[in-house]
């Protein structure tokens, strides 16, 4: 069934708000970002802004890939861009205009753990991979996930993701990706930090 997927190819700079339009569509019932942003109006006005200062930095790194006409989108972060984190003050100020004040210092512990998890050492990071819920069930989000893998077997380098879905862990289980922890606050869905050693 794979044979026939489309081609994984690069997204070209003038199409980043396609790239992240499709991401958006695609955690739209994500239970980490629906509880940050659980009113839909928010999670539509802002959710872009909020993928772009994540991810963005695969954009610049030539390491946005996008397959089908961007029914699927992945943002990967190599090694050179893990510096380009992103923007803390750029998304504390997002947050701090979307998210009611009582519930500030909650989210900000979970994306505090997050950060703690994230390994040190040169890396592969995948902040963000999705299709677009009309598109799920073909082995995009597989064949996405291929492309990037064969690119850090090449270089020899791990690779991180966050699970903020249980769901799509046995996906990642399934690439080679191993839970490395659990990330949770007193009300929010956990997060699985998963962790592929070098090939």
């Amino acid at each position: 069934m794979t044979d026939n997927l489309p081609v994984v190819t690069v997204v070209a700079p003038s199409q980043r708000n396609v790239a992240l339009n499709t991401i958006v569509a695609a955690f739209t019932a994500d239970p980490l970002l629906r509880w940050i942003f659980p009113q839909a109006d928010v999670y539509m006005n802002y959710a872009s802004q909020v993928f772009d200062n994540v991810g963005g930095a695969a954009f610049s790194a030539g390491a946005a890939f996008e397959i089908d006409n961007y029914a699927g989108v992945a943002l990967w972060i190599p090694p050179a861009g893990n510096d380009h984190e992103a923007d803390d003050s750029v998304m504390s100020e997002l947050l701090a205009g979307t998210v009611a004040a009582e519930r500030m210092e909650e989210v900000g512990s979970v994306l505090g753990q997050m950060e703690d998890f994230h390994p040190s050492e040169p890396h592969w990071y995948l902040p963000l991979i999705g299709v677009d819920t009309c598109h799920q069930g073909r082995g995009l989000g597989a064949q996405l996930m291929k492309y990037a893998l064969a690119k850090c077997d090449e270089a020899g380098l791990p690779a991180y993701l966050e699970s903020s879905n249980p769901a799509n862990i046995s996906l990642y289980e399934r690439h080679g990706f191993e839970v490395t922890g659990k990330i949770q606050s007193e009300s929010s869905p956990p997060v699985h930090p998963m962790y592929r050693a070098a090939r």
